[in-house]
């Protein structure tokens, strides 16, 4: 995955590299786990406010290209 002009970043301070949408603290798995127990986006969203949607969704298609099936 590229992480350039990305909606999510890894940075060793914050959550120990974890890889976090932009200017949160939200780990970004957690929008795969989520979406993986059946879950919307919108509840998603609702429950990390922070997160904007549009980062959200830039993220599946980056995780959709990255993707090797």
């Amino acid at each position: 995955m590229i992480l350039n002009h990305s909606p999510v970043h890894s940075d060793p301070r914050v959550l120990g590299g974890t890889l976090v949408f932009r200017n949160t603290r939200v780990m970004a798995q957690t929008l795969l786990d989520y979406l993986a127990s059946g879950d919307s986006m919108e509840v998603f969203l609702e429950h990390f406010p922070t997160v904007e949607r549009d980062d959200a969704l830039e993220f599946l298609k980056l995780a959709r290209e990255d993707d090797p099936a």
